[in-house]
C-alpha cells in the first residue's frame, strides 16, 4: 500500500514538473538559443568537458578511499563503476546509477553488497557535505538571488547536522558484524544480517584520515564543477561572473536527489536560466549555456561509461527491472558471502 502511494506521489510530482517545463518551453526563443549554441567556442567547450571528466575522476577517488578497507582495492574498478553509474544517471529518470554502482563493484570484487552500499553511503554523504558547505559560505559572503538566500538557515542547520553525524561516526563504539553463516530463512533474518553488515562496514571504514581525505576531495570536485560551468559560459560569450556561476551551480543542484526527467534535462535549464535572470542576464542566452553544460556532462560521460564498462551498462536497465532495489540476486549474493 505504501509503495503504491509513493509511486502515485512520484508520478504526480513528475507530471507537475513536466507541465511546468512545457509552459517554460513555450516562452523562450528557440532560434536565439540555437544561435547561441552554434556560436560557442568549440576548443573552450572541449576544455570544459575535460574539466568535468576530471571532477568525476575525483569522485571515483573519494569512493575508493572507502572501498579499500573492505577489500575492493582496485582503483580502475572504482573508476569504471563511477563512470558507469554516472552514465546510467544520465539516461534514467531516477538516480538508478547509484544502485548500479553497488551491484557492479559487489559482483566484480566478490564482496557483499551491504558492505559496498555502506561505502557508497559515506561517499554520497561527503558529496552533500561539500554542497552544503559551499552553499553556506556562498550565502554568507556572496550576494545571491533571494531563492538561495532563503535556504541559508536550512543549509547551515543541515551542514551542522552532517558534521555532527561524522563526529558521531568517529566516536561511536565499533559495531561487531554478524559472523557469516547460512542464509537466514526469513526476510527479517536476511534484513538483520544485511543491516549488521552495513553498520559494521560503516564503523570499519570511518576514520579521521579518511574523512579528511574525502572532505578535501569533495572541495576539489565542486571547484572543478564551478570551473566547468564558468568555462562553458565563456565559450558562449555569456557574461557570467564567478558569483553568478556559483549561484547557478547551487541552484541547479538543489533538487539533485529528485530527477523528474532523464539527466534532469529541462529542469536544469529552467533553474540555470532563473538564476542568470536574477543577475540581470538574458534568459535565452542562459538556456543556450545550460544546454551546452548538459551536453558536455551527458554525452562524454555516458560514452566513457559505455567504453569503460560495456558489459555492465548495457544490461543494467534489464537487471534493474528484475531487481528494483539494485540488490545482487540470491545466487550471486550467496557466492559473494562465501568468499568474504
Amino acid at each position: 500500500m505504501k509503495q503504491n502511494v509513493s509511486r502515485a506521489l512520484r508520478l504526480g510530482l513528475t507530471l507537475l514538473i513536466l507541465v511546468f517545463l512545457v509552459i517554460f518551453a513555450t516562452k523562450v526563443n528557440w532560434h536565439q538559443i540555437g544561435r547561441g549554441i552554434r556560436d560557442a567556442s568549440r576548443p573552450m567547450l572541449l576544455a570544459a568537458a575535460v574539466v568535468n571528466i576530471a571532477s568525476i575522476i575525483v569522485k571515483a577517488i573519494r569512493w575508493w578511499v572507502f572501498l579499500r578497507p573492505i577489500g575492493a582495492t582496485s582503483f580502475p574498478l572504482a573508476l569504471r563503476a563511477t563512470f558507469a553509474g554516472a552514465g546510467l544517471n544520465n539516461v534514467l529518470v531516477a538516480n538508478g546509477g547509484e544502485a548500479a554502482r553497488v551491484v557492479f563493484v559487489a559482483r566484480s570484487a566478490h564482496i557483499p553488497s551491504a558492505k559496498v552500499l555502506a561505502t557508497l553511503a559515506l561517499e554520497r554523504l561527503f558529496e552533500l557535505v561539500g554542497y552544503f558547505f559551499m552553499l553556506s559560505l556562498a550565502a554568507t559572503f556572496l550576494t545571491l538571488p533571494p531563492s538561495l538566500e532563503k535556504v541559508k538557515p536550512i543549509a547551515i542547520v543541515v551542514l551542522i547536522a552532517m558534521i555532527g553525524l561524522l563526529v558521531w561516526l568517529l566516536k561511536r563504539p565499533d559495531v561487531i558484524e554478524a559472523v557469516a553463516g547460512p542464509k537466514p530463512a526469513t526476510w527479517q533474518g536476511r534484513l538483520k544480517q544485511y543491516g549488521s553488515r552495513f553498520l559494521g562496514t560503516i564503523s570499519q571504514v570511518s576514520s579521521g584520515p579518511r574523512f579528511i581525505a574525502a572532505l578535501a576531495l569533495s572541495v576539489v570536485a565542486w571547484a572543478l564543477q564551478v570551473a566547468t560551468y564558468q568555462m562553458t559560459a565563456q565559450s558562449a560569450h555569456f557574461p557570467m561572473t564567478m558569483v553568478s556561476t556559483i549561484a547557478a551551480l547551487l541552484a541547479v543542484n538543489l533538487g539533485f536527489a529528485l530527477r523528474a526527467t532523464p539527466g534532469n534535462v529541462g529542469v536544469f535549464q529552467a533553474a540555470y536560466a532563473a538564476t542568470a535572470v536574477a543577475f540581470g542576464l538574458g534568459q535565452n542566452e542562459a538556456i543556450a549555456v545550460a544546454f551546452l553544460i548538459q551536453a558536455q556532462q551527458i554525452l562524454p560521460v555516458t560514452l566513457l561509461g559505455v567504453a569503460l564498462a560495456p558489459e555492465f551498462i548495457f544490461k543494467a536497465q534489464k537487471r534493474r527491472k528484475a531487481d528494483p532495489a539494485g540488490e545482487i540476486p540470491s545466487t550471486s549474493r550467496e557466492s559473494a558471502d562465501e568468499r568474504v
